[in-house]
């Protein structure tokens, strides 16, 4: 019930536009890239289920894919100033915040950007097993 009252929260709250939220509501602001790997809805309710299941593949599996890497998410998302998707209006903070959810990715990840990364097409296919990211 949590999770589904976090999402619809985030569905009525989040500003996708790039602009600061006005009044109620996280500041979501998208950095690079045209487009998500998924419609922008889909990922507000269900883009903890792809992390872990792209988790899960990577390691118990052994298989590497880019579609739904955290890399690629924290790449995309995090602010060109602060190269992080934590922090004041970070990309991550802001949502979970305003929903009293706790991020716990970072305790093990890195919330900065790679800043050599550039903005990858949406990934349409599969990867081999051992293929590389």
């Amino acid at each position: 019930m949590a999770a589904g009252l976090f999402a619809v929260t985030l569905a009525q709250a989040a500003d996708v536009s790039g602009a600061k939220s006005k009044g109620i509501g996280p500041t979501v602001k998208i950095h690079r890239g045209e487009q998500c790997v998924e419609p922008t809805e889909d990922m507000r309710r269900n883009h903890m289920k792809y992390i872990l299941h792209q988790r899960d593949k990577t390691m118990h599996q052994g298989i590497r894919t880019a579609k739904h890497s955290f890399k690629n998410c924290v790449d995309c998302h995090a602010d060109p100033k602060t190269n992080s998707v934590q922090g004041q209006d970070g990309f991550c903070s802001s949502c979970h915040e305003y929903a009293s959810v706790k991020i716990d990715c970072f305790s093990c990840h890195t919330d900065k950007r790679d800043k050599n990364a550039v903005a990858v097409a949406p990934f349409k296919g599969t990867a081999a097993k051992g293929a590389p990211p």
